[in-house]
């Protein structure tokens, strides 16, 4: 074989094969080359699904105890000084498989957009809650995020019989438990991180759009220099939460 073609052939690999150990006696210095890149490859390949596996964890021990619809409940946006709190519940089927599930945070924007699609196509249920800047200044961000929160998991049909929560608890009479960066430790939670980072992410760039100068489409509403730069030139939107403190001082008098 040519090195060319060894290097098209580890590429079509995801599994060590009698020829990958035949080759590994090759002395040419390309095909070392691509072998390294293959094995390389392996083990990042191998890090992520025990990573995923590890995350199937306590969904599929809630399995085996008995429930069937175990949904994972994540928040994004509880920071920011404008737009929405926005909840996810998500309901995954015990055969979902997404090495590169993770904590929305980790993950890039275009691997976000993909796999909140791709969760939403093979979740069981999913809902998406949402409590805007009124709710919040009436409420406080705390109690937002629980009424976001639990409109998700009410739009879940079936309606979940556990639920795995990221350092929440919701008082609804559902068994629970709140993890401590559940989105790190829960692949529903992650899931749900997932999809409301992307709801909240578009929502905010629409604002952008309707209210420039504030640099919504980069900061998503959190007080960056170039946000509180824009509210002392502009002033505060309609979106802007007025009970947050950055906020208060630019409010007319």
């Amino acid at each position: 074989m040519t090195i060319k073609e060894i290097k098209a052939y580890l590429t079509s690999l995801n599994e060590e094969t009698e020829l990958v150990q035949t080759l590994r006696q090759d002395e040419r210095k390309g095909v070392q080359q691509a072998l390294q890149q293959f094995d390389r490859r392996l083990a990042k390949q191998q890090q992520l699904e025990a990573h995923f596996q590890m995350m199937m964890q306590m969904e599929k021990e809630l399995h085996e105890k008995g429930y069937q619809y175990v949904a994972g409940i994540d928040e994004v946006g509880r920071g920011p000084l404008a737009g929405p709190v926005v909840a996810a519940a998500v309901i995954l089927p015990p055969d979902f498989h997404h090495v590169l599930l993770n904590d929305s945070k980790q993950l890039s924007v275009e691997q976000r957009e993909t796999l909140a699609e791709e969760i939403k196509a093979e979740a069981v249920a999913y809902g998406v809650g949402l409590i805007d800047e009124k709710g919040i200044d009436e409420w406080n961000i705390y109690e937002a995020t629980k009424k976001a929160m639990q409109k998700a998991i009410d739009q879940l049909e079936p309606q979940p019989d556990f639920l795995l929560l990221d350092a929440m608890k919701l008082d609804n009479g559902i068994p629970q438990e709140s993890l401590i960066k559940g989105d790190a430790r829960s692949a529903a939670i992650a899931a749900a991180s997932i999809i409301a980072k992307v709801e909240r992410d578009h929502l905010m760039m629409d604002y952008a759009q309707q209210y420039p100068g504030y640099d919504f489409e980069h900061n998503m509403g959190y007080g960056t220099p170039k946000h509180l730069a824009g509210l002392a030139k502009l002033g505060v939107t309609p979106i802007h939460r007025l009970s947050f403190a950055p906020v208060k001082q630019y409010q007319k008098k």
